[in-house]
Protein backbone atom coordinates (compact mmCIF):
# COMPACT_ATOMS: atom_id res chain seq x y z
CA UNK A 1 0.00 0.00 0.00
CA UNK A 2 1.14 3.65 -0.77
CA UNK A 3 1.02 6.48 0.71
CA UNK A 4 -1.19 8.10 -2.18
CA UNK A 5 -3.68 5.17 -1.95
CA UNK A 6 -3.68 5.41 2.01
CA UNK A 7 -4.17 9.24 1.83
CA UNK A 8 -6.58 8.73 -0.87
CA UNK A 9 -8.67 5.97 1.63
CA UNK A 10 -8.49 8.13 4.35
CA UNK A 11 -9.86 11.53 2.91
CA UNK A 12 -12.38 9.49 1.43
CA UNK A 13 -13.65 8.35 4.39
CA UNK A 14 -13.18 11.79 6.40
CA UNK A 15 -15.27 13.42 3.42
CA UNK A 16 -17.98 11.25 4.10
CA UNK A 17 -18.34 12.66 7.58
CA UNK A 18 -20.56 15.52 8.31
CA UNK A 19 -18.38 18.41 9.53
CA UNK A 20 -21.19 18.54 12.54
CA UNK A 21 -20.38 15.06 13.37
CA UNK A 22 -16.49 15.44 13.28
CA UNK A 23 -17.10 18.05 15.25
CA UNK A 24 -18.87 16.77 17.70
CA UNK A 25 -16.98 13.93 18.48
CA UNK A 26 -13.84 15.90 18.55
CA UNK A 27 -15.12 17.40 21.69
CA UNK A 28 -16.73 14.59 22.94
CA UNK A 29 -12.97 12.88 22.87
CA UNK A 30 -12.13 16.51 24.34
CA UNK A 31 -14.32 15.98 27.04
CA UNK A 32 -13.99 12.43 27.71
CA UNK A 33 -10.46 12.59 28.22
CA UNK A 34 -10.17 16.14 30.52
CA UNK A 35 -12.88 14.12 32.84
CA UNK A 36 -10.46 10.95 32.65
CA UNK A 37 -7.79 12.82 33.69
CA UNK A 38 -9.17 14.34 36.68
CA UNK A 39 -10.74 11.04 37.30
CA UNK A 40 -6.76 9.97 37.25
CA UNK A 41 -5.86 12.88 39.71
CA UNK A 42 -8.13 12.47 41.97
CA UNK A 43 -7.28 8.51 42.23
CA UNK A 44 -3.61 9.53 42.87
CA UNK A 45 -4.43 11.72 45.32
CA UNK A 46 -6.68 9.52 47.22
CA UNK A 47 -3.64 7.27 47.24
CA UNK A 48 -1.67 9.82 48.81
CA UNK A 49 -4.03 10.18 51.18
CA UNK A 50 -4.78 6.38 51.79
CA UNK A 51 -1.10 5.93 52.22
CA UNK A 52 -0.44 8.94 54.71
CA UNK A 53 -3.23 8.07 57.09
CA UNK A 54 -2.43 4.42 57.29
CA UNK A 55 1.11 3.80 56.52
CA UNK A 56 2.26 7.40 57.75
CA UNK A 57 0.58 8.26 61.00
CA UNK A 58 -0.24 4.94 61.96
CA UNK A 59 2.39 2.78 61.60
CA UNK A 60 5.13 5.45 61.26
CA UNK A 61 6.72 4.39 58.11
CA UNK A 62 7.01 6.51 54.79
CA UNK A 63 7.30 4.36 51.89
CA UNK A 64 9.64 4.93 49.06
CA UNK A 65 8.08 7.18 45.98
CA UNK A 66 8.61 6.17 42.42
CA UNK A 67 11.64 8.57 40.87
CA UNK A 68 10.62 11.46 40.06
CA UNK A 69 7.47 11.44 42.22
CA UNK A 70 8.24 12.91 45.62
CA UNK A 71 10.90 13.23 48.21
CA UNK A 72 13.68 10.30 48.21
CA UNK A 73 13.58 10.87 52.12
CA UNK A 74 12.22 7.54 53.60
CA UNK A 75 12.18 6.51 56.87
CA UNK A 76 11.63 2.74 58.48
CA UNK A 77 8.17 1.79 60.46
CA UNK A 78 8.24 2.92 64.56
CA UNK A 79 5.52 0.18 64.69
CA UNK A 80 6.89 -2.22 62.32
CA UNK A 81 4.14 -4.89 63.93
CA UNK A 82 1.15 -3.00 62.68
CA UNK A 83 2.60 -3.28 58.81
CA UNK A 84 0.69 -6.73 58.30
CA UNK A 85 -2.81 -5.86 59.91
CA UNK A 86 -3.15 -2.50 57.91
CA UNK A 87 -2.23 -4.36 54.70
CA UNK A 88 -4.94 -7.39 55.80
CA UNK A 89 -7.05 -4.82 56.52
CA UNK A 90 -6.88 -2.98 53.53
CA UNK A 91 -7.36 -5.57 51.41
CA UNK A 92 -10.66 -7.08 53.31
CA UNK A 93 -11.98 -3.95 53.50
CA UNK A 94 -11.26 -3.27 49.47
CA UNK A 95 -12.75 -6.34 48.65
CA UNK A 96 -15.48 -6.08 50.72
CA UNK A 97 -15.95 -2.67 49.13
CA UNK A 98 -16.32 -4.51 45.61
CA UNK A 99 -18.04 -7.74 46.17
CA UNK A 100 -20.96 -5.63 47.79
CA UNK A 101 -21.53 -2.47 45.44
CA UNK A 102 -19.47 -3.75 42.22
CA UNK A 103 -18.65 -7.00 41.79
CA UNK A 104 -17.05 -6.00 38.00
CA UNK A 105 -15.06 -3.59 39.63
CA UNK A 106 -12.66 -6.72 40.81
CA UNK A 107 -9.12 -7.50 39.38
CA UNK A 108 -6.78 -5.39 37.91
CA UNK A 109 -8.86 -3.10 35.68
CA UNK A 110 -7.99 -3.35 32.12
CA UNK A 111 -9.71 -6.62 31.22
CA UNK A 112 -12.66 -5.33 32.42
CA UNK A 113 -12.53 -1.95 30.39
CA UNK A 114 -11.46 -4.51 27.51
CA UNK A 115 -14.47 -6.47 28.32
CA UNK A 116 -16.67 -3.20 28.81
CA UNK A 117 -15.84 -1.96 25.27
CA UNK A 118 -16.14 -5.21 23.41
CA UNK A 119 -18.65 -7.55 24.95
CA UNK A 120 -21.22 -4.96 26.55
CA UNK A 121 -21.12 -2.03 23.92
CA UNK A 122 -18.43 0.14 25.81
CA UNK A 123 -21.24 0.27 28.75
CA UNK A 124 -20.10 0.13 32.41
CA UNK A 125 -22.14 0.79 35.22
CA UNK A 126 -21.60 4.50 37.18
CA UNK A 127 -21.13 2.87 40.35
CA UNK A 128 -17.66 1.00 39.35
CA UNK A 129 -15.87 4.38 39.46
CA UNK A 130 -16.19 5.28 42.87
CA UNK A 131 -16.40 2.01 43.76
CA UNK A 132 -12.81 1.03 41.85
CA UNK A 133 -11.30 4.54 42.81
CA UNK A 134 -11.74 3.87 46.65
CA UNK A 135 -11.06 0.01 46.72
CA UNK A 136 -7.91 0.42 44.97
CA UNK A 137 -6.80 3.55 47.05
CA UNK A 138 -7.25 1.65 49.25
CA UNK A 139 -5.43 -1.47 48.30
CA UNK A 140 -2.38 0.62 47.12
CA UNK A 141 -2.47 2.95 50.19
CA UNK A 142 -2.26 0.32 52.60
CA UNK A 143 0.78 -1.32 51.02
CA UNK A 144 -0.84 -3.96 48.64
CA UNK A 145 1.06 -5.31 45.97
CA UNK A 146 -0.99 -3.57 42.95
CA UNK A 147 -0.61 -1.12 40.14
CA UNK A 148 -1.99 2.18 38.58
CA UNK A 149 -2.38 1.69 35.48
CA UNK A 150 -5.34 -0.77 36.06
CA UNK A 151 -7.78 0.75 38.03
CA UNK A 152 -6.84 4.21 36.45
CA UNK A 153 -7.79 2.77 32.52
CA UNK A 154 -11.08 1.45 34.47
CA UNK A 155 -12.07 4.69 35.93
CA UNK A 156 -11.32 6.42 32.63
CA UNK A 157 -12.80 4.26 31.04
CA UNK A 158 -16.44 4.30 33.40
CA UNK A 159 -15.93 8.04 32.88
CA UNK A 160 -16.47 8.26 29.31
CA UNK A 161 -18.93 5.20 29.50
CA UNK A 162 -21.06 7.48 31.46
CA UNK A 163 -20.26 10.32 29.36
CA UNK A 164 -20.63 9.30 26.02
Amino acid sequence: MTLASLRRRTTGRLGRLSTDALVRAVWLGVLIGVVAGVGAILFFEAIELVTHLLLEEIAGYKPPSPLGEGSAETFGPDRLWLLPFLLGGGGLVAGILVFTLAPEAEGHGTDAAIEAFHQHSGRSRVRVIPVKLVASAITIGSGGAAGREGPTAQIGGGFGSFIA
